[in-house]
């Protein structure tokens, strides 16, 4: 088993780099974070229209160019060291994974082409103010009303859900609970009665949103897959959802290592470098162990859903745990290595903390998904 790039993929990943030095830089991510949709829009067209990033993952059949996770892993891992500030998470990651997963011929040459464009930003609404992460989490009911389904709730801490064109909505059937009784919907966010906010967050390279549903009704057209059938493909999407957020917070955390060793070295105490003190090389040693380490799982989990392996719900707990925990000890350490100036704005460390914790908890916790692990592999 080869986990190298081959020269196509290490040439995708080269470009993304180069790329996102030019427009990814400190100063166009804080200038992005602050614009009202978290976004440049122009930038994002770019990556639509000359980059096709976001029809990496979409076969050809439907308007993408039909490549593999492990080309979309290459990517997330270089936008994630850039903190790009983009709906690229959540219209790929998220949304189109969904439709890919539970969606019918006819959802999908609808979506998935303007997606691969550009033209259509799209995110996965399923969670709510219960904070969990499991089926549980679907709160929202959905209810027949002759051939139309009525949908009621409240959803939070959706990506880019104030910004996003089309939605992805799990609901569940009055009286279900758990895996049972969960349908996904595909609606735009103008649907009538669906209200939506920007939520005040902590990592503001990464808008959140809460999404109200006051008896939205949907035609039974937008019903993906089979009415209270639809846990097994959300379960499958949250899955790829977390290696595409672990190959993101690989980057993270080495750029966190990389801007470490710089300081390290540009920093004078005592009138030496305070690269050269043994405590702070421990740090940095640590740290790039645990970078490394995240890489191979990263990597293996995204191999696996390149190949549909059968171990993609293992490994990708097993990526989302260990990732998270490794992308916040470096940032953690960065910011020790830093000292006072590391929490200041004018330093990008809190930048790349912030975004640390929030996909540290995105998705479940590492604690969350090292139970998840254990029940999957039958302990």
């Amino acid at each position: 088993m080869d986990f190298s790039f081959n020269a196509e993929q290490e040439e995708l990943r080269k470009s993304a780099r180069s790329f996102l030095k030019d427009h990814s830089s400190s100063q166009a991510v804080r200038k992005a974070m602050e614009s009202e949709s978290g976004y440049d829009a122009q930038l994002w067209q770019r990556i639509a229209v000359e980059l096709g990033w976001p029809s990496v993952i979409i076969p050809e059949a439907y308007g993408g160019i039909g490549l593999g996770y492990v080309e979309l892993v290459a990517l997330l891992e270089e936008t994630g060291a850039a903190l790009l500030c983009s709906p690229y998470f959540s219209t790929v990651c998220l949304g189109a994974n969904a439709i890919l997963s539970a969606g019918n011929e006819e959802q999908k040459q609808e979506h998935l082409a303007r997606i691969a464009s550009g033209q259509t930003t799209a995110t996965l609404a399923y969670t709510e103010a219960n904070g969990r992460w499991d089926s549980d989490a679907v709160q929202c009911i959905a209810r027949r009303d002759g051939s139309d389904f009525i949908l009621e709730g409240t959803k939070t801490y959706v990506p880019d859900g104030a910004s996003a064109e089309l939605l992805v909505l799990a609901a569940r059937s009055e009286g279900s609970s758990g895996d049972e009784g969960i349908s996904l919907f595909v609606l735009p966010a103008t649907s009538e009665g669906l209200k939506r906010k920007h939520l005040p967050t902590m990592d503001r390279t990464r808008r959140q949103a809460e999404i109200t549903l006051d008896r939205v009704r949907v035609a039974s057209t937008a019903l993906m897959g089979e009415e209270g059938g639809g846990w097994s493909a959300l379960s499958r999407t949250l899955d790829l959802a977390a290696i595409a957020l672990a190959a993101e917070q690989v980057g993270g955390a080495e750029r966190c290592l990389e801007m470490s060793v710089q300081y390290a070295k540009e920093r004078v105490q005592f009138g030496r470098q305070i690269g050269s003190f043994q405590a702070i090389k421990h740090k940095c040693a640590d740290m790039m162990v645990a970078v490394e380490s995240a890489r191979s799982a990263a990597y293996y989990a995204g191999w696996a859903a390149s190949e549909n392996d059968t171990e993609i719900p293992v490994l990708a707990s097993l990526a989302k745990a260990y990732c998270s925990d490794a992308f916040f000890r470096c940032a953690a350490e960065a910011l020790q290595i830093h000292g006072g100036v590391g929490f200041t704005w004018e330093y990008d460390v809190h930048l790349y903390f912030k975004r640390a914790k929030s996909t540290e908890t995105f998705l479940g916790d590492a604690a969350y998904h090292r139970e998840l692990l254990a029940q999957r592999i039958g302990l």
